[in-house]
């Protein structure tokens, strides 16, 4: 696809966030919601059909507390998704959710080059002031992705989910704008993070 073709809402050094396009993604989004391997760090544990992944498409249009936005490579490939979510306007705080379902991409920094433009969109567009996230303890690469991100560890709910046969704690954590600035700076001046 040209360049001047692409739909393109941020970009980044390694990915662009883009609206979400039923009529290209549904596939990609429902094959990922149903592998076990991708959704084992998600709240998500049920099977899902290509109708009921297109209402939660269709509902994001009239969501005023929900972003959620296609992670595309730089070269076009559609990755996985990332949202800022319970956006509270007047507490001007949210959550934030990535999902890379293409596993050939974990591990590689194309979800921190998503969570930074998304970060900087909440931050500098939204003013938000807080960006909250909740991790398993099991997900030690999330846990390790936001800590370099900027993100603190607020608190623990013990033994708060059941995966894999047990139950594991869940990590609280937060983010302010004033923190992340400088992290954000050095990222976009050097494409890294420390």
């Amino acid at each position: 696809m040209e360049e001047k073709q692409k739909v393109v809402f941020l970009k980044g050094k390694k990915v662009i966030l883009r609206p979400l396009n039923k009529e290209t993604d549904l596939e990609h989004i429902t094959r990922w919601i149903n592998d076990h391997e991708v959704t084992q760090y998600l709240t998500i544990y049920l099977p899902t059909t290509r109708k009921n992944e297109e209402g939660w498409l269709d509902s994001l249009n009239k969501d005023k507390e929900n972003i959620v936005l296609a992670i595309e490579t730089l070269d076009g490939k559609f990755i996985g998704t990332m949202g800022i979510h319970q956006i509270n306007w007047k507490d001007r705080t949210a959550t934030t959710g990535a999902l890379i379902g293409e596993k050939e991409y974990w591990g590689k920094g194309y979800g921190t080059d998503a969570k930074m433009l998304l970060l900087e969109y909440a931050f500098h567009t939204l003013n938000l002031r807080k960006i909250c996230s909740v991790v398993f303890s099991f997900n030690k690469r999330s846990l390790r992705y936001s800590l370099h991100c900027g993100y603190k560890i607020e608190g623990t709910k013990r033994k708060q989910m059941f995966r894999k046969g047990r139950y594991w704690d869940e990590i609280i954590l937060g983010l302010f704008k004033e923190e992340w600035l400088p992290i954000w700076r050095r990222y976009r001046k050097t494409g890294r993070i420390r």
